[in-house]
C-alpha cells in the first residue's frame, strides 16, 4: 500500500532558477519543473486516495475467495488425476498415472480399487498408501517405494516388484501369484491369508516377515533370500517352495 504524504509546494520558478548552478541543466529542470506542480496537485486530491483503497479492498477480497474456493480446487484436481488413471486402465506405458497416483496418495485420498493392471510406473513413490482390492497385475513397477502400503485383497499377479521397497506393506489375502520380487525389501510385510504360488523371490529380504498364514506357496523362488525367519525355509520346501540352487534373479 502506498502511504500518502503531502506533498511540498514547489518553490516559485524564480526560486528555482536560481538554484541552478550549471545553465545547461535549465532546459531539463524547466521541463520537469510543470510535472512537479501537477505531482503537487494530485497528491492533494482525496479521490485518487480513495481509489487506491478500493483497490486495495478488491485484493482483500480476491484472497479471501481464493481461499475459500480451495475446496473446490481440491476437488478438481482429484476428479482429473481420477481421470487420467481411469482413461489409461487397460493400456500399457505410464499414460500419466505415477503423477495421479501420487498427487492423489499426497493429499491422503485412498486409493481403494484402483485399476493399474498392465501399467508401466517404474519407480512409483507410494509409501503408506491405501492399495485394498486394487488391481496391480501386470504392472511393471520396478524400484518403486510402497513402504507400509496397505494392499490387503489386491491382485498382484504377475507384477513386477523388483528392487521395491515393500516393508512393512500388508498382503493380507492378496493374489501374489507369479509376480517378480527379486531383490525387494520385504522385510516386515504381513503375508497372511497371501497366495504366492510360482512368486519370485529370490535374494529378497525377509526379516520379520509374518508368514505364518500363508494360503499357498507352490512353486514359489526362494532362493538365496535373506534373513529369513526361523522355521520359513523348512515350511515352505515342505509346501512347494523352491528353496534351493540358484536364483533365477539377475544381479
Amino acid at each position: 500500500m502506498i502511504l500518502h504524504a503531502p506533498r511540498k509546494r514547489p518553490d516559485p520558478w524564480s526560486t528555482t532558477r536560481l538554484a541552478i548552478q550549471h545553465s545547461w541543466l535549465v532546459p531539463f529542470v524547466a521541463f520537469e519543473y510543470p510535472f512537479e506542480w501537477f505531482a503537487y496537485f494530485l497528491s492533494r486530491w482525496s479521490f485518487l486516495e480513495t481509489l487506491e483503497y478500493l483497490g486495495s479492498f478488491s485484493i482483500l477480497i480476491a484472497v479471501i475467495f481464493y481461499f475459500s474456493e480451495s475446496g473446490d480446487r481440491l476437488k478438481q484436481k482429484h476428479y482429473q488425476a481420477w481421470q487420467v488413471i481411469n482413461t489409461a486402465q487397460g493400456k500399457g506405458g505410464s499414460g500419466g498415472r505415477i503423477e495421479a497416483l501420487q498427487e492423489l496418495e499426497k493429499d491422503g485420498v485412498p486409493l481403494v480399487g484402483v485399476d493399474i493392471s498392465g501399467a508401466f510406473v517404474q519407480g512409483l513413490r507410494l509409501p503408506g498408501a491405501t492399495l485394498t482390492r486394487a488391481n496391480l497385475s501386470g504392472m511393471d513397477a520396478r524400484d518403486s517405494d510402497l513402504q507400509g502400503a496397505d494392499l490387503t485383497e489386491a491382485n498382484i499377479q504377475a507384477s513386477n516388484f523388483r528392487g521395491g521397497n515393500l516393508r512393512n506393506a500388508k498382503f493380507q489375502d492378496a493374489d501374489m501369484g507369479g509376480a517378480d520380487f527379486c531383490s525387494a525389501n520385504l522385510s516386515g510385510a504381513d503375508l497372511g491369508g497371501a497366495t504366492l504360488d510360482g512368486a519370485d523371490l529370490g535374494n529378497t529380504d525377509l526379516a520379520n516377515v509374518k508368514w505364518q498364514k500363508i494360503k499357498s506357496i507352490k512353486g514359489t523362488a526362494l532362493q538365496q533370500v535373506r534373513d529369513a525367519p526361523e522355521g520359513f525355509l523348512q515350511w515352505a520346501g515342505e509346501h512347494g517352495a523352491v528353496t534351493s540352487g540358484a536364483s533365477s534373479c539377475s544381479h
